[in-house]
Parts: structure tokens; C-alpha cells; sequence
């Protein structure tokens, strides 16, 4: 199958990379499966393969939970810079093909500082992915402020992936199903709530799989914060607004009216999900999302400005 025209193709802001050695690492801890989903085999070739199919022209790759802080924090700074620089070397390799949302080992602040800094002076990253919870700290919790000051201050893309919840699973329901929504309307919540998204309105969060619950709870949301806090709802629905949303699992007749008529037309992102969401999935959604767009219930420009041009403008290398 050929590639996609590297001008029009689809970039794809929700796109995993397991390579051998973060498998390796994973496995040493036990760690089979993430989100209720066992380990999917990955590679760059396999990669190409699902894109060239879905005409995606590019992929930013991340990590997904849980991430490279697996308990010992000598081993996750290590780790982290092991991974990011193979991660750039594919990047510098392929850099029409594949992008990098850099990982950092949170929830250790000065390690994951020093990442912040070794992705963006030296490996040039495109953005950096962050967990919706660290081991239990949220994003938006105090905590993490120094981290989001920072990423604010270096105006990098920080991508937002949901991870476990911090509390039990329950027997039958998979996180990946129920709890990372959840888990990223969490995040969210806190991130306006706590005022880091009025500090840094710059900061160009991405929140995956259509903001979790979020479009369609926003207004809930609002009142209850406006409520404690003496804050406008507007002003407080205008803060959910400034972030991103991809359409990871999500293009579907009924999750797709509620993002639409809630996030900002331009963004709004298209996202596979692969290869946890392996190629039946990622071609069920997006069939889904064409099929939505050109129905007439979206403004006909939408289908062009998720596919790429709202990426593009987010991401001005990849639009080169």
C-alpha cells in the first residue's frame, strides 16, 4: 500500500511505541498488561503498515501507563533517557513518518525536570506525554506545579494519557473501558480547578479519548466549581475549553456530538490508539469518524481540520 501524501495525510497525536527494551523493563516488574489490555507487540514497520492502511501521514508516538517510573527512581531516570533518545534516533530516522511526545519519570519532580530540559534542548521533542495520575498524585495537584510551570515556560505540547486509577479495580471492568476516562476527567478537573490552566495560558494540553468524560459533563462540572469557588460558569467552561481533544475510541454517533458541540472546532485531533487499540478498532473509530463528518451533522470543514490542518497548526514542524 503506498503512503499517504505527506502534505494531506492524517496526523495521528494518539499513537504508541513499546519498544523491546521498555517491554524488557516492564516484564522485570511483572508488568504484563496496561489498562486491563496484555502487552501488544510493536514496531516501526508495523507501524507504517497500519498508517499507510488509515492514511496517516504521521504519528506522534508516546508512552503509554505506566509509564518509566516503575517503583525505583535511579532506574526510571535511566529509563526515561534511554528511552526518549531512542525514541528521537527513530524520529531523526523517519521525521515525515513518526514524532515524540517525550516521557518523563513522574512522580520524582527534579528527574522529571531534567528530562523536560534533556527532551526539548536536546532532543528537539515535538511535546511531552504525561500521566493523568503519577501513582496517585493528579495532574493539577500541587505537586506537579513546578513541572507544569515548566512545561509552560518551554511552551511544549503535553499530551495527557490516563493511567489506573488510584484505588482497587473492580472485578469484570477493565480500566482501559471505564476507569481511563475517568481517570482523564480527573486530571482535567483538577488541572482547571486548581487554577493551572488561569496560570498558563499558554500550555496546550491534550487530553486523549475525546477528554474522557468531560464535553459531556463540562457544564456539571462548572457548577459545581463555580459554586465553590464564586467563579463565573462561563469562565470556568472556557478553561475546559482550552484544551485539546483527540479522537482516540471515540468516533462513534454518540461520543462525537458531545465533543463537537463542546470543544473549540480547532481542537479538536484525530488519534488511533495503536496498538493497544489494535487495527479492527483503530478501523472501526475511524470509518466512524468519516462516516459522522460527511453525514451533514458536522460542519464539512471539520473532517480536514481533525484529520491534519488542526495538528499542523499545533505542530508546525509536522506540517513542513
Amino acid at each position: 500500500m503506498n503512503a499517504p501524501d505527506a502534505a494531506t495525510g492524517r496526523i495521528d497525536v494518539h499513537q504508541h511505541l513499546l519498544p523491546g527494551n521498555y517491554l524488557s523493563a516492564l516484564r522485570r516488574h511483572g508488568i504484563a498488561e496496561a489498562g486491563g489490555r496484555a502487552l501488544p507487540d510493536w514496531s516501526p514497520e508495523a507501524a507504517i503498515a497500519m498508517m499507510d492502511e488509515h492514511r496517516i501521514a504521521t504519528g506522534v508516538l508516546s508512552l503509554s501507563t505506566p509509564g518509566t517510573h516503575l517503583g525505583d527512581p535511579v532506574e526510571a531516570r535511566e529509563l526515561t533517557v534511554r528511552l526518549n533518545d531512542a525514541h528521537a534516533e527513530l524520529v531523526k530516522d523517519r521525521p515525515e513518518r513518526f514524532g515524540m511526545f517525550a516521557s518523563v519519570p513522574l512522580p520524582d519532580v527534579d528527574a522529571a525536570l531534567e528530562a523536560i530540559a534533556h527532551a526539548d534542548d536536546d532532543l528537539h521533542a515535538d511535546g511531552v506525554v504525561l500521566l493523568a495520575n503519577h501513582q496517585g498524585t493528579y495532574l493539577g495537584e500541587p505537586a506537579f506545579d513546578p513541572v507544569m510551570a515548566e512545561l509552560a515556560r518551554r511552551n511544549l505540547v503535553v499530551f495527557i494519557h490516563p493511567a489506573d486509577l488510584p484505588a482497587a479495580p473492580v472485578d469484570g471492568i477493565p480500566p482501559f473501558a471505564a476507569d481511563f476516562l475517568l481517570d482523564t476527567s480527573r486530571a482535567a478537573f483538577l488541572l482547571v480547578r486548581n487554577g493551572v490552566v488561569a496560570r498558563h495560558p499558554n500550555l496546550r494540553m491534550i487530553l486523549s479519548h475525546a477528554g474522557g468524560f468531560v464535553p459531556y459533563a463540562a457544564h456539571r462540572m462548572a457548577t459545581g466549581m463555580a459554586l465553590e469557588a464564586g467563579r463565573d460558569i462561563t469562565d470556568v467552561l472556557e478553561d475546559f475549553r482550552t484544551f485539546y481533544y483527540d479522537t482516540a475510541l471515540s468516533g462513534s454517533p454518540s461520543a462525537l456530538p458531545s465533543l463537537l458541540a463542546f470543544a473549540r472546532p480547532d481542537h479538536i485531533l484525530y488519534g488511533s490508539d495503536w496498538p493497544f487499540a489494535p487495527a479492527s478498532a483503530v478501523t472501526y473509530f475511524t470509518d466512524g469518524l468519516d462516516k459522522y463528518l460527511t453525514s451533514g451533522a458536522a460542519d464539512p470543514s471539520a473532517s480536514s481540520a481533525i484529520d491534519r490542518t488542526n495538528a499542523a497548526t499545533l505542530f508546525p514542524r509536522l506540517a513542513r
